[in-house]
C-alpha cells in the first residue's frame, strides 16, 4: 500500500472500521487511508490491528488501533470516547464486524445461533449506539457523515442451512433503511452493502459439511470477490457529493447468479 498525495477525497475525515483485523475490514481501512481518511481500526485481535496501523502509517497515512469487542458495550463506548477525545469524533463509520456459521436448524446449534445474533445484531447495535451521536455532531459541523453497514446477499436470497445468518443480515438491511429516515435529514448518509461471496476468513469458520461442500463448489465454479473490491465500493460511497447517497448496494461476483 502506498499513500499518494493526490486524489484524496476523504482528507480530513475520521473513519472508524470495525472487524478491521482481517478481510473486508482490513482492506477497507487501508483503502480509506489511501483516500486521505484518518482511520480508526477496531477488532479484538490487537496484534493484527497494530500491524495494520503500522502499515498505514509507514505508507504515509494516519491510523489509530483500538482493541475492542463489539459484543461488549462498555468496550465499544470506551473506544468511542477515545475517538471523540483524540480525533474530535468520527464522521465515517463502516460497521463491518460479523460471523457466518451455517447449519441446519434441526441440528439445534444454539451456541452458533447465539454467536451470530450477538455479533451480527447486538454488536452492530452497540457500535451504532456508541458512534451515531458522533456522526450526527460531525455532520452538523462538516456537512456530511456516513454510516455504512455490512449486510449480505443472503439478506435477499435463499441459501439452505444459512437461515440464522441470513436473518441477521436481513436485520442489517432493514435497519439501515429505517435509519436513513432518522439520520438523512441530519446529513448522515446511511448505506447497506450486500456482498455476494467474498474470499475472507468468514468461510474458514464454517463447520457444517453441507455448507462447506456448497462453498467449495462455488469456489470451483467462479471467481469470488476480493476484499479490495468491497473496500473500493465503500470508498466510492464515502466520496460521493454530500447530496448523494446510495441506500443499498449489492456487489456480486460476476459469476454468482444469486
Amino acid at each position: 500500500m502506498t499513500i499518494h498525495t493526490f486524489a484524496r477525497p476523504l482528507a480530513g475525515r475520521v473513519a472508524v472500521v470495525t472487524g478491521a483485523s482481517s478481510g473486508i475490514g482490513e482492506a477497507t481501512a487501508e483503502h480509506l487511508a489511501e483516500l486521505g481518511a484518518h482511520v480508526v481500526v477496531l477488532a479484538r485481535r490487537a496484534e493484527r490491528l497494530d500491524a495494520l496501523a503500522d502499515r498505514v502509517t509507514r505508507a504515509g497515512g494516519q491510523a489509530l488501533a483500538l482493541a475492542a469487542d463489539v459484543t461488549d458495550e462498555a468496550s465499544v463506548r470506551a473506544a468511542a470516547d477515545r475517538v471523540a477525545n483524540e480525533l474530535g469524533g468520527a464522521d465515517l463509520l463502516f460497521n463491518n464486524a460479523g460471523v457466518m456459521l451455517p447449519a441446519p436448524v434441526e441440528e439445534l446449534a444454539t451456541d452458533q445461533w447465539r454467536h451470530q445474533i450477538d455479533l451480527n445484531i447486538t454488536g452492530l447495535m452497540n457500535v451504532i449506539g456508541a458512534f451515531v451521536p458522533q456522526l450526527v455532531k460531525t455532520a452538523a459541523e462538516r456537512g456530511v457523515a456516513d454510516l455504512v453497514n455490512t449486510s449480505s446477499i443472503a439478506a435477499q436470497n435463499i441459501f439452505p442451512n444459512f437461515a440464522v445468518y441470513a436473518a441477521t443480515k436481513a436485520y442489517v438491511t432493514h435497519l439501515s433503511r429505517h435509519l436513513r429516515t432518522e439520520l438523512g435529514a441530519k446529513n448522515v448518509r446511511v448505506s447497506a452493502i450486500e456482498p455476494g461471496i467474498v474470499a475472507t476468513e468468514l468461510q474458514d469458520h464454517v463447520t457444517d459439511e453441507g455448507a462447506r461442500a456448497w462453498l467449495e463448489g462455488a469456489r470451483q465454479a467462479m471467481e469470488w470477490l476480493a476484499p479490495q473490491d468491497v473496500a473500493r465500493t465503500i470508498g466510492f460511497l464515502a466520496s460521493l457529493p454530500p447530496r448523494a447517497n446510495l441506500q443499498q448496494v449489492t456487489l456480486m461476483p460476476t459469476g454468482q447468479a444469486s
